[in-house]
């Protein structure tokens, strides 16, 4: 029969002698629960020993509950992103594909008690051996930081935290390309070119004709291995002047205003009629688009509270501004500035598929190229003209607590001079003939700076 000290024996916890001859201790914990030593032992003065600690940690605060930590990760993680309601929808879908693809299969079944620095550095092995990308890991590793902090510093479940693996969560992502003003205003060309032609498959691959600018049909002499092949020859056939080729100007506007605003896609996409003054060459920004994985278009706030913001634009967009409202949108303030051809919000997807943005930006100089590199673009080209990082960040909606406190007293003479600014570089780009006398600045591509 197992014996216990007597009543009075001692002032914190109950040691018990089991059958086996070893020791085990209990306690009640700070949540008026009995708590047992995770194991028993040789000695009672080893018994003894951990109670005396233990009464030390709950003292200072340093206690963790032993119970908590036998809930597995996958349990823990799953609740520690659904207990977030104030993450954008695209946050909390990533931050769900990021636990359920790779961070669940090497962790999930492990308890948090039992999660170690070395634990953690052998799954983060794991996935760069298996192929997974360094930004990515990086992204599954802070997510798992992020989830165990929580752990430690609001549930008291681990002492601290096993996140311990120094650069672990730095991402080296490559610079992202950087346009100058000419290959701007020849993207905002190219996004509406259409080449004239077709493509048919045949046993030996896929054959390609386009029409001439005399009208006729030719046919390439060769077959492609693919239709992607194909079409990104079709587009250079275009650009080279071999190809015709019809013209949609419907996201002309978008793609200038998007590079010389620092707009971000939700927030371009997501303009009303009633967002432009036109007059006063300002365009606010109060609201973004937020597409899900299922499809859905969610209609919110900016990405950040400084997201909320009037932005001034050169005065030289103005007239492709007026051309698209008078083709594009419809004459209502609560009009969409930028819609789908079937008159929805623009989907990202759709867009790149009807511009052929693959080809456009390969033919342009610059493969790779996303459309979030034109923000980038006009950050760059803001930041050119000689203006402040507080102007800047104002500008770009970037949002912090310290920025916050800065921008309140902002006026908006700053961004006024950044916007005129802008407004040189494109009177000075457009006043450039072009090779062609037709297409002016965009008849000169310039590479990447």
């Amino acid at each position: 029969m197992a014996r216990g000290n007597k009543d009075g024996r001692r002032r914190f916890g109950l040691i018990r002698e089991l059958p086996s001859g070893r020791y085990q201790a209990s306690y009640l914990g700070p949540d008026g629960q009995r708590k047992y030593a995770p194991e028993t032992f040789a000695r009672k003065s080893e018994a003894e020993r951990f109670l005396n600690l233990t009464e030390v940690q709950i003292l200072r605060g340093d206690w963790t509950d032993p119970d908590g930590g036998k809930v597995k990760l996958s349990d823990y993680g799953v609740t520690w992103i659904a207990q977030r309601p104030n993450l954008r929808i695209r946050t909390r879908e990533l931050y769900a594909w990021l636990f359920e693809k790779h961070i669940k299969p090497g962790l999930g079944p492990i308890p948090l008690g039992k999660l170690s620095t070395a634990v953690v550095r052998d799954w983060r092995a794991g996935l760069v051996a298996a192929g997974v990308s360094q930004s990515m890991a990086a992204k599954a590793y802070r997510l798992l930081r992020a989830i165990l902090m929580t752990a430690v510093e609001e549930d008291g479940i681990l002492p601290r935290n096993p996140c311990r693996i120094k650069g672990a969560g730095t991402e080296n992502a490559p610079e992202r390309p950087v346009l100058n003003v000419a290959q701007v205003i020849v993207l905002a060309d190219l996004v509406g070119r259409r080449p004239v032609g077709n493509i048919r498959k045949k046993e030996d691959g896929f054959w390609l004709r386009y029409r001439v600018k005399n009208g006729l049909m030719r046919a390439f002499p060769d077959p492609f291995a693919s239709r992607a092949k194909a079409e990104r020859v079709l587009f250079q056939l275009m650009h080279d002047g071999r190809a015709d080729y019809t013209r949609d100007d419907r996201y002309r506007a978008l793609v200038l205003l998007s590079a010389f605003a620092s707009l971000r896609w939700g927030e371009v996409t997501a303009l009303h009629r009633q967002d432009l003054d036109l007059e006063n060459a300002t365009v606010r920004v109060r609201v973004a688009y937020t597409e899900q994985d299922n499809g859905t278009m969610v209609l919110g706030p900016p990405k950040s509270r400084a997201g909320v913001r009037t932005v001034n634009i050169p005065r030289s967009l103005i007239p492709d501004l007026r051309a698209h409202l008078d083709k594009y949108t419809e004459n209502k303030p609560s009009a969409l500035v930028f819609r789908g051809i079937k008159g929805g919000p623009l989907r990202r997807s759709n867009f790149n598929k009807s511009t052929r943005w693959v080809h456009v930006v390969a033919v342009l100089g610059v493969p790779g190229l996303h459309f979030h590199d034109l923000r980038h673009t006009g950050n760059m080209l803001a930041a050119a003209t000689g203006a402040t990082t507080k102007d800047l960040m104002r500008r770009m909606g970037q949002d912090s607590e310290r920025a916050a406190l800065i921008y309140q007293h902002a006026t908006n003479k700053a961004d006024q001079v950044i916007a005129q600014g802008l407004d040189v570089l494109l009177k000075a780009q457009r006043d450039e003939p072009g090779e062609d006398g037709d297409d002016g600045a965009a008849g000169a591509l310039v590479p990447v700076a």
